[in-house]
């Protein structure tokens, strides 16, 4: 299983993309069942990876947060059915102290020093003007953008075997190579960080995107929200640098890809490649996740599996599916589908093999922090903002599917049956009870923890 961070659907050219090199993946999606409204649900990247280990949702009732005891997770159960497994990730939010993501793996392996990771002291001899525009002043991802720099300090930009990208994919073809001959059956989670920001990629690949002309800040870790700040040039910057981040991480993918097959694991494998999510880039008015983005650039998430003998290779399903969806089916495929009884996700078989036209009628979607949602289904998006003084917005997704027109007031009839088949149980939860009494009542409410006071008080 290919975890991919921030990865944009529209980003690959198995989806469409005609501007951003990304052979590696395109060729394995002609061997997968490819998933075209594929969505996760509790966003961002913990949420995410919690629904994709458990199979269950968490909107509805966790934040960012660890694992707990009563999680059970796809390592541990494929632990029981004498799975050897491994996670090999340069994702840090998973190795963070107490955060247990690595729980029930054999084998773990961390690649330091991405982003804000706490990895190097040492200075890094950087000029940050050259980093970040003057208008930049304050923002806490300058804090981040010190931390990669130093994290890098020793790095030989134009090795890229030295790129984070190239050392998760090392790990992961040296495990292979062990697993191969001592541990069948055996599940390899490799979880890239990339394309997340800092959009820092080798020069080979920048070169291919990045304007020659271009004088500006290289601005590879912007300020989160509006993006009015930027100048335009700026703007197009970021979106050349991140597609250059695509496509390195598509070389590596290919390598790992062709290890794997090198090795004649291939076609008795089941492989599955998706994202957590995607990432704004000022589409619109916004650069990066904000928590009123619920747009398709960063709903939309690339999914496919590839079957072992290229089993219903060129399939392309257009039905709603989830994130929680991913271990139930699964589980279903290697034989063991009780085991997913009692998991919130279903299985995706019956959708492949054409025997129902759609598992889901929805996808709701949201920040754990804030009670603004979005539902959809293949027409329709509708998202509630539940904030004073902002509108609720409906798009049709096959005649507008940049969602550049708000229908809100064109379709009211559509936009109602969209909110009431919002379940009350996506909100956060509101209890009227005096705060005073909650402070005693709410876990984790004094400790600071989501959800916030404000919201709580309403």
């Amino acid at each position: 299983m290919i975890m991919c961070d921030s990865l944009r659907q529209d980003h690959l050219g198995c989806y469409g993309n005609d501007w951003i090199e990304t052979p590696n993946i395109d060729k394995l999606a002609g061997d997968c069942v490819v998933f075209e409204n594929a969505y996760p649900e509790g966003l961002p990247t913990l949420p995410v990876r919690t629904a994709l280990f458990t199979g269950n949702y968490t909107l509805t009732n966790r934040f960012w947060q660890e694992l707990t005891p009563q999680d059970v997770t796809m390592a541990e159960i494929l632990d029981e059915l004498d799975y050897k497994s491994a996670m090999i990730t340069d994702t840090f939010h998973l190795f963070k102290p107490n955060m247990n993501y690595h729980r029930g793996f054999h084998n773990f392996r961390w690649i330091r020093g991405q982003s804000i990771d706490a990895y190097e002291v040492r200075p890094h001899g950087k000029d940050l003007t050259k980093y970040i525009s003057p208008k930049m002043e304050g923002a806490w991802t300058i804090r981040i953008l010190d931390q990669y720099l130093r994290n890098i300090a020793g790095r030989d930009p134009d090795d890229e075997e030295q790129y984070f990208a190239a050392l998760v994919r090392r790990e992961s073809v040296q495990w292979l190579k062990y697993a191969h001959d001592s541990c069948q059956p055996f599940f390899l989670y490799v979880d890239f960080f990339d394309p997340h920001e800092p959009w820092d990629p080798p020069p080979a690949f920048a070169s291919k995107y990045v304007d020659p002309d271009y004088r500006g800040p290289r601005i590879i870790n912007p300020k989160i929200g509006p993006c009015d700040w930027m100048t335009e040039a700026e703007l197009k910057n970021c979106r050349a640098l991140y597609a250059a981040e695509v496509s390195f991480l598509d070389k590596q993918i290919g390598i790992l890809l062709d290890h794997i097959e090198s090795l004649g694991l291939l076609d008795d494998s089941v492989l599955i490649l998706l994202a957590d999510h995607g990432i704004p880039l000022g589409e619109h008015g916004s650069i990066l996740k904000g928590v009123d983005q619920l747009y398709g650039e960063i709903l939309r998430i690339p999914f496919m599996i590839r079957f072992p003998g290229k089993e219903h290779a060129g399939k392309r399903i257009k039905a709603i599916v989830e994130v929680v969806d991913v271990l139930p089916t699964l589980l279903h495929v290697i034989g063991c589908g009780n085991e997913a009884e009692y998991m919130h996700g279903k299985n995706l078989l019956p959708l492949i093999t054409g025997q129902c036209e759609k598992i889901h009628d929805y996808a709701i979607c949201g920040f754990f922090s804030t009670d603004q949602r979005c539902i959809r289904n293949e027409t329709w998006s509708y998202i509630r903002r539940a904030a004073e003084g902002k509108t609720d917005e409906l798009y049709n997704l096959i005649e507008d599917p940049k969602e550049k027109t708000n229908l809100i007031d064109q379709y009211p009839d559509t936009a109602k049956e969209m909110y009431e088949a919002l379940p009350k149980i996506f909100n956060i939860r509101l209890q009227k009870e005096h705060h005073y009494q909650m402070k005693w009542d709410v876990p984790g409410l004094v400790e600071g923890r989501f959800p916030p006071l404000r919201l709580w008080k309403k």
